[in-house]
């Protein structure tokens, strides 16, 4: 397996998404040998401390098909099992995401 130390990343795409006091990054990075693999971070004002608060994960390319089975998965059970009565779309708007939601290819 390649190592994917921060040093040697290169951050080729990046999409946030604003959502209420947290933001999300999903970044799309290639290593010096031209693998890829995503990181999602949640970052969070903290107010006690006046910094950010991060948590990152690391997403790998052979785990990309199991993550989004799982995610999907997850999502599906909670949306028609648990509650199919709710209206997932009550908070989505999309005049509001995309001038809160950026999306931009990074120049190599």
């Amino acid at each position: 397996m390649e190592d994917y130390n921060k040093n040697d990343s290169k951050e080729i795409f990046s999409k946030k998404i604003r959502a209420g006091k947290r933001t999300y990054f999903f970044d799309v990075k290639s290593t010096r040998g031209k693998d890829y693999f995503i990181t999602i971070t949640e970052s969070k004002k903290s107010f006690e401390e006046g910094n950010y608060v991060k948590h990152k994960i690391f997403l790998y390319k052979e785990d990309f098909n199991k993550f989004m089975e799982a995610l999907n998965e997850t999502v599906n059970h909670i949306k028609s099992d648990l509650m199919p009565d709710y209206d997932f779309d009550e908070f989505r708007h999309d005049a509001y995401e995309q001038n809160e939601t950026d999306t931009k290819p990074i120049n190599l």
